[in-house]
């Protein structure tokens, strides 16, 4: 996959509740519903790019079945493009696939369906800096200590020593999209307007669940998605 392809002016959406794609960072997909299939396909055929996008109100509508909505929820307003960097197509239709985050946008516009899939003009012009984001280096030492905390808290094992060596756009990126955090919370992750922000609010997001933990218990599922 090419990851230096232009963005399109047109992009298909994927509604997912709790799914958060960020630049650089991949996101493996199973592409169930025949709607979503044919954006698959007409995404290989094209540029790859799919925008990853959250429903507004949190929808039980990640896990497959020949019932799932087919309504169009409404989405919040920024999400994430991805492109397809590998995929498989299972002999029953189904798509494997892996997206690699390239850029967020804005909705600016959303356009009659395609084939069933939902389709917008993105506005990528607020994120022209998130490229360049990846390579910035933070202090992450409060953010491995939280999470040590986190993980004796729920007994889940995380080898903090390797997670140091982790650059600071994989390291917190990574923890965004991957701990247990409520979709509005999801959300807000993408929405930080640099990585520095989005590092401090994964910090605090740790240290409100340790909080409500010690006081009203769990807060979050002691496990990752």
């Amino acid at each position: 996959m090419d990851r230096t392809l232009p963005l399109p002016d047109v992009l298909p959406i994927f509604p997912l509740t709790g799914m958060l794609l960020l630049p650089g960072m991949h996101l493996p997909l199973h592409v169930f519903e025949p709607r979503y299939r044919n954006m698959v396909e007409d995404a290989l055929a094209a540029g790859r790019h799919i925008g990853m996008v959250q429903p507004t109100v949190p929808r039980n509508d990640n896990a497959p079945g020949p019932d799932a909505p087919q309504d169009r929820p409404e989405v919040y307003a920024v999400g994430c493009a991805g492109a397809i960097e590998q995929y498989r197509r299972r002999e029953d239709g189904r798509y494997l696939l892996t997206l690699v985050g390239v850029s967020r946008f804005r909705i600016r516009e959303e356009l009659a369906p395609l084939r069933g899939y939902r389709r917008i003009v993105p506005d990528y012009g607020a994120y022209g800096e998130d490229g360049a984001e990846l390579a910035a280096v933070l202090d992450t030492a409060d953010l491995l200590a939280a999470l040590k905390s986190y993980g004796d808290a729920y007994q889940v094992a995380f080898d903090v020593e390797q997670m140091a060596s982790l650059s600071s756009s994989v390291l917190v990126n990574g923890m965004a999209m991957s701990l247990p955090f409520r979709p509005a919370e999801k959300q807000a992750l993408l929405e930080a307007p640099t990585l520095a922000e989005r590092r401090r609010l994964v910090l605090d997001l740790l240290k409100m669940d340790l909080g409500a933990g010690r006081a009203e218990g769990p807060r979050v599922p002691p496990t990752l998605n």
